[in-house]
């Protein structure tokens, strides 16, 4: 390592000379505490009064509103058990096994429970698939207690409706249907789960003309079609990162939310060093990600740079060649590559979070050429179902006056569909429509009947994340309103007197346990194939083929082969020819790690959580590289309370324009490229402190997450309340520590995690040898250990929403986390190291040895 090597937070730390970054070293709080208007004044503290309402208020929402629940005035009675339940007993918690399928997020997990309230979110880590909770499962029990929640079912004008009312429309215009030439049609999720594919089934054969379309809101329409086209079921290859020796990704944000997530605890174990090996990670992408932060070798390339380099990497393991420009420094990275998959073909993997299916296709065949042990083809995942094709397709005919009664659940077109003035417009041709959803939204105000839905820690239900894994779904809560689940109304429109959760249990009873225990995999929460009695075949009815499902004769295979060669060999050619399109620069639009679709955006929790990469809270943003930022002339800067402030740009996107998007200048984005996020922007429904950013989906035109764009400063400053600058080194940089591997497998740990010293009587000793304070029996009572591994450390930040959760932190609101009040127990800091200067960096870095 450079003796002149720097680390540093945030840009301003580099420029000697600024003050505010000097103040902030010697200042925790630039700006004092407003005590004295209050505290000081006797007369003023008698006087002033917070009630309850105006607390909880200011404060979001919090844990304690599973007590509050529909209650406005004070608490006047204290009414104890008369007969105290069997399985609770006060001040002990119990766990219930869970699954979390809102569509985007799937996890098997635990919630903990005392007196009946769930209160918190555990990893299942008896489930082998989905196991871990990222930052939106934390706070997903935050959501259970919204206040903004609906109480039950609701009119297009907002007005209180009867379930058996509600009931009465639907099953009348349903039987109405047969004859009429019109569709029923199904907009829903993505559920992965066996007994809803069933029961929709069941409810095409009794009403007929019955149209299921399946809408992601962020879509995988691409890797679904390469792996439907090859392997003939509609879902992603799996890949378990800890079977890796070398991982290469080509814009794949694994560990956030690429493919459904979930990938961090197999690229946890190959990290952490062992037998003197651990894997090695080369990460091609445009926006700084997460994973990209992990990675060994980060390169930074535009979009349709990845597509060139993708190319050039397969051709140099096929031993063929291929045209396309990239710069020397990704020239270098990709012979690297190829030399050293060349050494160890199978401990070697390629992912790619394009959305093009070229690409994809080409990801398929490299790990299937290289006999790839990461890669599992044979039990794909299941959690994206969405066709962008189907979906066109229901408009095109809701348009034209098609579709009769059309029913949703899970879904908020109106927020996230680019064209979301097309869907109303063929919404007002739908005689009947109904929205099933948990909160009032954009879709909610513009259909017929909004119908108050279950949170999913009040349902049941079942989830098949992966083929040949299952998962279960149990309320660990009564409801808290007057609120009914999706598959129970279907149920009951059907005329069916049979609950859902006897219809979950009928269901793997004949086709998911094959003898095995309901109970014990209800207590589970997870069910996996290999478990059932020996001899029992396996069902699957999630499963939807594409081709022939005969066996083909030796003739058609090898002709299947040409064209599968013939297609690879255009894919190829299509990806080393990219071009970026007319705009000036390539937007890559993504999910945030605290924000992801954005169906949990009305909760504070995620919306004060500090994004892992920029440190920003309350906010989303485009993100430029500091080449580009001033050649554009924009510029972020801290200002004398600590906050910092930025540049207004607009951004334009085929006539389609998003006005005063705030800039964070961010370092290791690639130049030409853009970045912003989805999920914000939300109005309809949303508390006045929870409507902030812009809304992304208006740009995401012909779903695809990266877009040919201009961009254009405007005047004015944004106000972000971001904390990468709070509380900063203050010289200590020699807490930082890093190493290589070779460096740790040949030296004693004293080289590369010195223990700091002390003067003690005028000679340096061990830190840890010296004590201020009288010492005492340690050897009793409680004890506080804590060891952080940060090779496994992602730096997800779900711990960070877990502390909320486990000691009901409070949410300060923006202006509070922007003079550094911010409440968090957990902080992650976000280190780069470089060079004097950004050009020294990048010289560094270009003409690296």
């Amino acid at each position: 390592m450079a003796s002149n090597k720097k680390y540093w937070k945030s840009e301003a730390e580099l420029n000697p000379n600024d003050s505010i970054v000097e103040t902030l070293r010697q200042n925790e709080f630039v700006e004092e505490l407003p005590v004295d208007g209050f505290l000081g004044d006797k007369e003023n503290l008698s006087a002033s009064n917070t009630n309850r309402r105006d607390f909880l208020k200011y404060m979001g929402f919090s844990t304690a509103a599973a007590s509050l629940a529909a209650c406005e005035g004070p608490v006047r009675k204290s009414i104890p058990y008369v007969v105290q339940p069997d399985v609770i007993v006060p001040g002990v918690a119990n766990y219930y096994a869970t699954t979390i399928a809102d569509g985007f997020d799937f996890a098997s997990i635990l919630i903990k429970t005392r007196e009946g309230r769930p209160i918190k979110v555990e990893n299942n880590t008896d489930a082998q698939i989905g196991g871990t909770a990222n930052a939106r499962v934390q706070a997903s029990v935050l959501s259970l207690y919204d206040s903004t929640r609906l109480q039950g079912p609701k009119n297009r004008e907002g007005g209180d409706v009867e379930w058996q009312a509600l009931d009465a429309a639907v099953s009348s215009k349903l039987g109405n249907m047969t004859g009429s030439g019109k569709q029923v049609a199904l907009l829903t999720q993505t559920y992965a789960s066996p007994s809803t594919t069933r029961l929709i089934n069941e409810f095409k054969e009794k009403y007929g003309n019955v149209v299921h379309v399946t809408y992601d809101a962020i879509s995988e329409e691409a890797a679904l079609s390469a792996f439907a086209d090859k392997y003939g079921i509609r879902a992603m290859a799996d890949y378990d990162f800890g079977k890796a020796d070398l991982i290469v990704s080509f814009g794949a944000d694994f560990l956030a939310d690429w493919q459904g997530g979930g990938y961090d605890n197999g690229y946890a174990k190959g990290r952490v060093p062992k037998n003197g090996k651990m894997s090695r990670h080369v990460q091609f992408e445009a926006n700084m990600s997460l994973t990209g932060a992990n990675a060994d070798t980060r390169v930074p390339l535009t979009p349709m740079q990845q597509k060139v380099a993708l190319a050039k990497l397969y051709a140099k393991l096929n031993g063929s060649k291929v045209g396309g420009q990239l710069p020397d420094y990704a020239e270098k990275a990709i012979g690297d590559i190829a030399s050293q998959i060349a050494k160890n073909r199978s401990g070697a993997v390629v992912v790619t979070g394009l959305g093009d299916k070229d690409a994809q296709a080409v990801v398929l065949a490299i790990n299937e050429m290289l006999g790839s042990k990461a890669m599992d083809t044979s039990a794909p995942r299941l959690t994206r179902q969405g066709s962008t094709k189907a979906l066109a397709t229901l408009m095109a005919d809701m348009n034209a006056g098609r579709v009769g009664v059309l029913l949703m659940d899970g879904v908020n077109p109106m927020f996230t569909l680019p064209n979301a003035e097309a869907f109303k417009a063929g919404l007002e041709k739908v005689d009947l429509s109904v929205a099933f959803t948990t909160n009032w939204t954009e879709t909610a105000e513009q259909v017929t009947y909004a119908a108050a839905s279950n949170h999913y820690l009040e349902s049941w239900g079942d989830a098949e994340i992966k083929k040949g894994y299952y998962s279960l779904m149990q309320p660990t809560i009564r409801e808290l309103f007057d609120t009914r689940q999706f598959q129970t109304s279907l149920l009951k429109w059907m005329g069916s007197d049979q609950s859902y959760y006897e219809y979950i249990k009928d269901t793997w009873n004949t086709s998911v346990l094959g003898g095995g225990s309901w109970n014990k995999a209800l207590q589970d929460g997870a069910f996996c194939i290999d478990d059932r009695m020996p001899g029992e075949e396996v069902i699957d009815p999630i499963a939807v083929v594409v081709g022939q499902t005969d066996k083909e004769t030796d003739t058609e295979s090898a002709g299947a082969a040409e064209s599968t060669m013939a297609s690879l060999a255009t894919a190829i050619r299509n990806l080393s020819n990219a071009n970026s399109g007319p705009g000036d620069m390539e937007l890559v639009l993504y999910s945030k790690v605290g924000m992801g679709d954005g169906q949990q955006a009305g909760n504070p929790w995620l919306q004060e959580f500090p994004d892992p990469i920029t440190r920003v809270t309350w906010d989303n943003y485009v993100t430029v590289s500091k080449a580009d930022a001033e050649r554009l002339g924009l510029s972020n800067w801290h200002v004398a309370n600590g906050g910092m402030n930025g540049s207004y740009v607009k951004l334009t996107v085929n006539g389609v324009s998003l006005d005063n998007v705030p800039v964070i200048v961010q370092p290791g984005q690639a130049n030409g490229s853009l970045g912003l996020s989805f999920g914000y922007g939300r109005k309809v429904g949303m508390k006045s402190e929870m409507q902030t950013g812009v809304n992304a989906y208006a740009l995401y035109q012909d779903f695809g997450a990266v877009q040919s764009a201009t961009i254009e400063k405007t005047g004015g400053e944004h106000e972000f309340a971001c904390v990468q600058l709070h509380k900063t080194l203050m010289g200590r940089g020699d807490i930082i520590k890093e190493t290589t591997l070779e460096i740790f497998n040949t030296k004693d740990h004293a080289v590369w995690n010195p223990i700091p010293v002390v003067s003690l009587d005028h000679q340096e000793v061990p830190a840890t040898s010296v004590d201020l304070w009288e010492s005492f029996d340690r050897s009793i009572g409680h004890h506080f250990n804590l060891s952080i591994d940060l090779n496994a450390c992602t730096g997800c930040g779900a711990c960070v929403i877990a502390c909320h959760a486990e000691n009901n932190v409070p949410v300060v609101g923006k202006r509070e986390v922007r003079v550094s009040r911010d409440m968090h127990w957990l902080r992650i800091d976000r280190y780069y190291s470089s060079e004097d200067t950004f050009a020294a960096d990048v010289e560094a870095k270009e003409h690296a040895e």
